[in-house]
């Protein structure tokens, strides 16, 4: 897993088992009550150990006390430092904010955050804590804040701050926003009751000991998935909340085995359905073709082998009208789904048979009817289905069923879908221990970037340039082979990029490597450390966001812009024969409306997106384009370069999509992560949190964005010779580009 996000997600390990509900509007946000003997204000709890936690009443923002998180001397590996508090989630809004001051002190090694996190009823929902930020160093008070999504599965609140390297943290004066509204002027959400909850048969496991597999069974195990999952989406007893949908599989389940033809099967499922409640029939609403993407595919109920009977209440259900509101299922302001009430049974680091068949169903049935890039899995995601079945079964460990669900999850050949959740198993499977070298893949070679700490990478005797062939006896190559399937991502170039930080891995000390520097093969053996006890990889550049390059080139950093700052510095930038923005990164904010008013002269289309359905499961509509920019005769006239590579993804993908509508606009670099669209979060069995991209985002033309990526009008690709020589080969061409006069625009097929 990469360095920083082991840290976001470190804290979803611990399960507080016992934690204060404060009453609302009584919280001692500001630090104001404690007793003479506590070392953490009233309410406050502690969470990480080795750390010294106290109470500062000398060093403070405001009011009579701050709290102080201070490093040990002899810092153990993997170790931080954090307080807590808690509050219910009885508060309606969409997003959740939390603002703090914090002040800190030659902290190094590991970075500062504020925590939040969301809980629902049987695990996390959220949570950042700011790790990859990687915020450090020595800074007076500042106010800093994290904002999240606010699920309607939400439970408890979580709200704190941490330190997980050396020095020193103070924090004051926490603040919680709902809906940019203070906590206080918060509506509280209505409280309703579901049949659903109250369903706890099976809990603690599905008591199904075995699933035998034979092609007949798995023909029923099949349907039964297809079934199910149309079932959770389409019938309206089950958007009520009437039935808890994992236990009701661990209901039928049993029958499906012991069923010895189609018919007797059938006839169990039928039974079953008829159980749930009634369904109206209701002619279907119908959708205009031209706003139509993706049909929903029924096609498995066309099949000769369901029978009449079945075949009837199935269509019945599916004409059934569906409720504004959706027991499993809701969508975010922007469209995305939302999967509510997804149990995370995260106790079950090895689920049971049943609980490994509802994970594939589960998710199965997710990309199914919610994924707006199904049409572009490449395979029949049904064989798919039957595929993964027997393994899901016969997965013998727990590191089985996580790499089993990791090769699922690339199936669908998303960037944002991944295993994101810190997990034990695949650490160990990966390696605990980390060499000192960044490594990035250039000319599909595995080549050393630059070293984790100066010294630490010294000592290895690699240098940057150096291309690694063999790790413990395996050559590169054959890695790359090994671990492609459980390496999720849109695109190759992608693959590469992720599996890169993984590469000088292990769970020994050493790590024994053949490298090729000037064609003379060398063999090292490669001290390796914990997370901790050397400096976590950075995955963008710490850049000021502007600086003139020369005095008629302009260049934005968006991982470090903020839109406030625009109107300071864009003077600067219109006296500039060029503007370069450097997307090699992920923006720090999004600045796609407030850096188009500059760059446009009009009103320009540039995107338009796919969006599921509730009443149809399964259907995504396109919407209407959106359009960036606005009336301006004073819009930048020089030229716009737009930078971009394999690390640029998702908003850096969108923002790029926006600013090469400029007039005259070039995008160079390489193509990008392709995975665009806000995300959707959900949990499966044994604690695994994943994503995907929950719309679709298309060019005006409705031209495809999802796996293709940004396709660069202009393509350059760094090379190991360029590294060699510390050049930015990609920034160096941009340049170059402008020096040589007037840019006239390349034939752009993609910019629409």
């Amino acid at each position: 897993m990469n360095r920083f996000l082991f840290f976001l997600f470190m804290l979803i390990l611990f399960i507080v088992t016992s934690v204060p509900c404060v009453a609302a509007q009584k919280h001692n946000f500001g630090f104001e009550e404690y007793s003479s003997r506590a070392t953490l204000p009233s309410n406050w709890f502690q969470w990480g150990e080795g750390y010294d936690l106290s109470i500062d009443s000398a060093v403070r923002h405001e009011g009579k006390s701050s709290v102080l998180i201070q490093a040990p001397k002899n810092k153990i590996p993997n170790s931080f430092g954090c307080f807590a508090y808690s509050i219910p989630a009885i508060y309606e809004g969409k997003e959740i904010e939390v603002r703090a001051y914090m002040k800190m002190d030659q902290v190094s090694n590991g970075p500062i955050g504020l925590l939040l996190r969301i809980d629902g009823m049987m695990g996390s929902l959220q949570f950042d804590n700011m790790q990859q930020k990687n915020i450090q160093g020595t800074s007076d008070w500042k106010q800093y804040a994290v904002k999240l999504p606010l699920s309607v599965d939400a439970k408890t609140i979580f709200i704190g701050a941490m330190l997980s390297g050396t020095g020193k943290l103070w924090v004051d004066d926490f603040e919680i926003w709902i809906d940019d509204q203070p906590l206080k002027d918060a509506k509280i959400k209505p409280i309703k009751e579901y049949k659903a909850d109250h369903d706890t048969e099976f809990n603690n496991d599905s008591k199904i000991a075995t699933i035998p597999i034979s092609q007949q069974k798995i023909d029923d195990y099949v349907l039964l998935g297809q079934v199910w999952g149309f079932l959770k989406y389409y019938h309206p007893a089950v958007a009520n909340g009437d039935h808890n949908w994992d236990y009701e599989l661990f209901r039928i389940l049993p029958r499906i085995v012991t069923a010895s033809t189609s018919g007797e099967r059938n006839a169990a499922l039928q039974s079953w359905i008829e159980g749930l409640g009634s369904a109206k029939n209701e002619p279907p609403n119908l959708i205009p073709p031209a706003e139509v993407k993706i049909k929903p595919d029924l096609s498995w109920m066309n099949k000769n082998n369901l029978g009449d009977n079945l075949l009837s209440i199935l269509t019945l259900i599916q004409n059934a009208p569906r409720l504004n509101d959706h027991y499993y299922l809701g969508f975010a302001g922007a469209g995305n789904p939302e999967f509510r009430n997804k149990r995370t049974y995260s106790g079950m680091r090895y689920p049971d048979p049943g609980f490994r068949i509802l994970c594939l169903y589960r998710y199965w049935n997710i990309i199914q009817y919610y994924f707006p890039y199904r049409n572009l899995i490449g395979e029949d995601w049904n064989a798919v289905l039957r595929e993964f079945i027997p393994r899901f079964i016969q997965a013998s460990n727990e590191l089985e069923y996580k790499k089993t669900v990791l090769e699922l999850v690339a199936r669908i050949h998303d960037t944002h879908a991944n295993i994101w959740s810190d997990d034990a198993a695949l650490r160990d499977y990966r390696g605990n221990n980390f060499a000192p070298l960044d490594i990035r893949f250039i000319e599909n070679k595995a080549v050393v970037t630059g070293y984790l700490g100066e010294s630490f990478g010294k000592q290895t005797g690699l240098i940057v340039g150096d291309i690694i062939e063999v790790v413990n006896g395996k050559a590169v190559n054959d890695i790359i082979k090994e671990r492609l399937p459980i390496t999720p991502a849109s695109n190759y170039p992608t693959q590469l990029r992720d599996l890169a930080p993984n590469l000088l891995r292990t769970n020994d000390t050493v790590l024994n490597v053949d490298y090729k520097r000037a064609d003379k093969l060398i063999s090292a053996r490669i001290k390796c450390y914990s997370p901790g006890e050397i400096p976590a990889r950075k995955f963008q550049k710490d850049e000021v966001y502007f600086k003139m390059l020369t005095p008629e080139i302009a260049y934005l950093y968006p991982g470090t812009i903020k839109s406030e700052y625009l109107p300071e510095i864009f003077p600067k930038i219109e006296k500039a024969k060029c503007l370069i923005i450097d997307f090699r990164c992920y923006p720090s904010d999004f600045i796609v409306f407030t850096l188009s008013k500059y760059l446009m002269p009009r009103p320009t289309k540039f995107v338009k997106f796919s969006i599921g359905s509730l009443a149809t499961p399964g259907l995504f509509t396109m919407t209407k384009t959106l359009e960036v920019g606005e009336e301006n005769n004073n819009y930048f006239k020089g030229k716009v370069i737009i930078l971009v590579n394999e690390t640029t993804q998702s908003s850096a993908e969108y923002h790029t999509m926006a600013f090469r509508t400029a007039p005259g606009a070039v995008v160079m670099g390489s193509t990008t992560a392709g995975a665009d669209g806000n995300v959707s979060t959900f949990t499966l069995p044994g604690g695994i949190n994943t994503m995907i991209s929950g719309i679709g985002v298309y060019y005006p033309d409705g031209t495809e964005t999802q796996r293709i990526g940004i396709v660069p009008d202009i393509e350059v690709h760094p090379t190991i010779q360029g590294l060699m020589n510390g050049k930015d080969e990609l920034l160096d061409r941009a340049i170059e580009l402008v020096n040589k006069g007037p840019i006239s625009s390349p034939a752009k097929i993609k910019k629409r």
